[in-house]
């Protein structure tokens, strides 16, 4: 198949840190190319990749401060991208744009699928004053989706016809993950800084116990204040920020660790750093939100409690007993990359063939 992979363009393909949606297009686009197809794929320059690369601008976006709202550019992308299809060159248009995909999609003989990594329900009691949710329902018929949970499936405030929303679980590169036995007595956070991914219930835990806890992760221009206000005064010799960490330090960040800490206080579609670190046999200890309960199998290779802080300190206690090799088998059996992209693929076929 000729494949078109529309990414967005703040970051490079795959991230040097941060990037969760970036990282998951980089192994698609490589694991596509390596299964023969012919992957073309439409993201910033330097991004590193084994399809071939065409770029709308001339630089990553953050680096020249274009805001994340901003979608000139990657309207641009996504134009350029049709304007290909028209002229014949793609079997198939896969987006990761979100609402912007949904501008262009009737512009093209060509069928375009559209990956939502983002939850897709209301910020408004009315509908109709929610713009983005409005436009995915005037288009829900003619869009051909995929979910990258159940569980944000089930959230999504509209319905899709069954033939044409489908659920593909993220994968994880487990060649870049080291299985680590053993562990180690510390906890481990990992996320954008921010209250609703649960750092702040993490610290309260770890401070209740006794524990030592590493933190790492992004921290947006935005959330400075936050973390200044409500973590720094919380650091010490046992709580730690470490800061954000590059795909290679990851493995040996997950996988000393006695266990994850995800105590999110919102309704995640996913969770890579759940899965990733899983892929080092390190168990997580999550809040029931989200797609929480379908990545971690509660007692098996973690524990999926209520929101609580003392049903948290009860799980740290006994995470102990979580057979680290079960954990590692687990990211291997649903959450590697390999699965995931065989799944696409095999959409990929199935629409082609509707059309």
């Amino acid at each position: 198949m000729r494949i078109a992979q529309i990414a967005p363009l703040w970051i490079t393909i795959p991230p040097l840190k941060y990037g969760g949606i970036e990282r998951i297009i980089a192994m698609l686009c490589d694991g596509l190319t390596d299964k023969g197809h012919e992957v073309t794929l439409f993201a910033s320059p330097g991004s590193k990749t084994r399809a071939k690369l065409i770029s709308v601008f001339d630089k990553p976006l953050l680096d020249v401060n274009i805001s994340w709202s901003n979608p000139v550019w990657n309207l641009r992308n996504l134009s350029l991208a049709t304007e290909m299809a028209n002229e014949g060159k793609f079997d198939i248009i896969h987006s990761h744009l979100d609402l912007w995909t949904l501008f262009f999609h009737n512009l093209t003989k060509t069928p375009v699928i559209h990956t939502m990594h983002n939850p897709l329900y209301r910020t408004n009691a009315d509908a109709n004053k929610d713009d983005r949710l409005r436009l995915f329902m005037e288009e829900a018929k003619r869009t051909n989706i995929v979910f990258i949970s159940q569980s944000a499936k089930d959230q999504a405030m509209l319905e899709f016809p069954e033939k044409r929303a489908r659920i593909i679980y993220n994968g994880t590169d487990l060649s870049h993950f080291q299985f680590n036995e053993k562990g180690g007595d510390h906890f481990v956070w990992i996320a954008r800084m921010n209250k609703h991914k649960g750092v702040e219930n993490a610290i309260a835990a770890a401070e209740k116990l006794g524990a030592k806890l590493l933190l790492a992760g992004r921290i947006d221009p935005t959330q400075i204040e936050y973390f200044e206000t409500y973590i720094k005064p919380h650091l010490n010799e046992k709580i730690q920020y470490v800061g954000e960490l590059t795909e290679n330090q990851l493995s040996d960040f997950y996988g000393p660790a006695k266990a994850l800490l995800y105590p999110i206080e919102w309704e995640e579609p996913f969770g890579l750093v759940v899965t990733e670190a899983m892929a080092c046999g390190t168990p997580v200890i999550a809040y029931r939100r989200g797609s929480m309960p379908e990545l971690i199998e509660d007692g098996k290779t973690g524990f999926v409690i209520d929101s609580n802080i003392d049903l948290l300190v009860e799980a740290m206690e006994k995470v102990g007993q979580i057979d680290r090799t079960l954990v590692r088998k687990q990211a291997e059996e649903k959450f590697s990359k390999e699965i995931m992209v065989e799944n696409y693929e095999k959409a990929y076929y199935e629409i082609i063939a509707k059309k």
